[in-house]
């Protein structure tokens, strides 16, 4: 069995084709201060502490074949975020999904990568600013055409990822993983850091040697035909929870708790899950073939055809109606 090259069928199979839309949206539709522009002309306040402060929480979903995937539990866990961070969102849940979607239809993408994002707004003045309820926040969205962590080529292959041994995930006790968040300095470094070394991406861990999280992506390995993923120090990814939804259907043992890296190392398969790129196969882990074998595994392989197929058949999908517009 061979990976589906899922990019390459939504650029190029007309049911995934990007449908008729205002060249002015040509990079994406934006929502700012409650207008919709294109995205080139989107920008927000620079004394926003969203911008300053990296004071906010957001989320993303994903588009394919013009169905929303799991768009219910992707604003469930956003409205759990701005709970957890003592934001409130000035949308509600169907106003939030009304304004997603027409930003969807505006850029005309049946594949699409959708953000959102609530901000603790200006900084109120006086003890104003020790008081969460001083705080008018800001709702700020967009869409662009679906973006790949991992592309056709790199998934057939393989990632080859790194362990990074200068950085650790910042503790759970410091800031909440699984309100989705912009502290992202641990991340990034950590893929320069993988980048600096010839790999294509990194993987953190904890101060105790447990796995957390790779940027933007959860992960999971493979040993002994059962499943292991990090049950602490990462988000609770969307992608993670389908993953855990697939290996049931499939009758695969699937285990949430920690892991430690040594586990990794000397896993049978592996891969990073990602609302930007689905299931990604790791090929090596710190120049160590996984399994012994070049290129992803045969239960990887099995997990990645089938969250592709079941997502263009409409599997947990909200479809997107193109042919009214705002």
């Amino acid at each position: 069995m061979s990976i589906i090259q899922a990019e390459h069928i939504m650029l190029n199979d007309p049911a995934h084709t990007r449908v008729n839309f205002e060249s002015q949206y040509d990079h994406g539709s934006a929502f700012i201060s409650g207008t919709y522009v294109d995205l080139d002309h989107a920008a927000i306040p620079m004394s926003d502490l969203g911008f300053m402060q990296a004071d906010a929480c957001y989320d993303v979903v994903s588009v394919s074949k013009g169905f929303l995937f799991r768009l219910d539990d992707h604003l469930e866990r956003f409205e759990t975020a701005c709970s957890k961070f003592r934001l409130t969102n000035p949308y509600s849940k169907e106003e939030t999904t009304e304004i997603l979607t027409n930003l969807i239809k505006m850029a005309g993408t049946k594949e699409a990568y959708v953000w959102w994002a609530v901000t603790r707004g200006d900084m109120p003045e006086g003890k104003g600013r020790i008081d969460p309820n001083a705080y008018v926040n800001r709702f700020y969205a967009f869409v662009v055409p679906y973006l790949f962590i991992a592309n056709d080529q790199q998934r057939t292959q393989g990632i080859d990822l790194m362990v990074s041994k200068e950085f650790i995930r910042i503790p759970p006790e410091s800031v909440d993983p699984t309100a989705k968040n912009f502290h992202w300095m641990d991340l990034k470094l950590a893929l320069f850091e993988a980048s600096d070394n010839k790999y294509d991406w990194s993987v953190l861990c904890d101060a105790d040697g447990y796995l957390t999280e790779a940027p933007g992506s959860n992960i999971f390995l493979i040993k002994d035909g059962v499943l292991f993923t990090p049950d602490s120090g990462c988000l609770e990814g969307i992608t993670r929870k389908t993953t855990l939804d697939l290996a049931d259907e499939l009758g695969i043992t699937a285990r949430v708790e920690k892991v430690n890296v040594n586990q990794l190392f000397d896993a049978d398969e592996a891969f990073l899950t990602s609302t930007a790129g689905g299931i990604m196969p790791i090929n090596s882990v710190d120049q160590k073939l996984l399994g012994g074998e070049a290129g992803p595994g045969e239960i990887t392989t099995t997990l990645h055809n089938l969250y592709w197929t079941k997502r263009w058949a409409g599997w947990k999908g909200t479809p997107v109606d193109f042919t009214t517009q705002e």
